[in-house]
């Protein structure tokens, strides 16, 4: 039964070895995926490459259900999981700015360091950025600690802030998963259609 670092099963020092192997494996699935590219990260919001979208929502569903069984199975007591405490107003902010990022430089920080991994200039410049940020963050932060920290639900998950049971979360995200990956299958083809008899014209 996991996890197996609260149980005791392995100790705490293998923290960084699974962190190094798990950081190592996501790198090569996002090299692999076609993720050092800004023009394919950036296709999702110009309608033309929805790959971003479909990896990363298969990844989160893959997992969710995943999860979900092995507590079924008792292979793993989803009581001892840690989940990130919710800090509701500087997490929206926070996905604001990253989101605006993501559409100006083409990357987000891990997409960014998988192409400065294999030389890309784009790529090198925007995880310069990212540690640039996290110093300038780390610095100021005292003047905006109360707006950090605001609003904080504890450590929530989506079915407990609405009132539902994990399953039923986890089924209505693959519904909508689903439903995303038909809706913009429509979308892709038609700009792409649309690009290509734009050149031609």
């Amino acid at each position: 039964m996991g996890p197996l670092i609260p149980l005791e099963i392995i100790t705490g020092h293998w923290d960084f070895v699974i962190a190094l192997l798990i950081g190592g494996a996501f790198g090569y699935i996002l090299e692999a995926s076609g993720f050092s590219s800004s023009r394919m990260i950036a296709g999702v919001f110009y309608g033309y490459n929805f790959v971003v979208l479909r990896v990363f929502f298969t990844a989160m569903i893959v997992a969710m259900v995943g999860y979900l069984y092995f507590s079924y199975m008792g292979w793993i007591d989803m009581s001892l999981v840690f989940v990130l405490p919710t800090y509701l107003n500087s997490m929206l902010f926070g996905g604001f700015l990253m989101g605006l990022g993501f559409v100006i430089g083409g990357f987000c920080p891990g997409t960014s360091y998988t192409a400065a991994a294999i030389g890309k200039i784009d790529g090198v410049v925007f995880a310069g950025g990212v540690l640039l940020g996290i110093f300038i963050f780390s610095e100021l932060f005292p003047f905006y600690e109360d707006f950090y920290v605001a609003n904080n639900l504890g450590n929530v998950t989506i079915g407990e802030m609405i009132g539902v049971s994990n399953e039923v979360v986890a089924f209505a995200f693959v519904v909508i998963a689903i439903v995303a990956f038909y809706v913009t299958s429509i979308i892709e083809k038609k700009v792409r259609k649309n690009m290509t008899e734009y050149k031609f014209e």
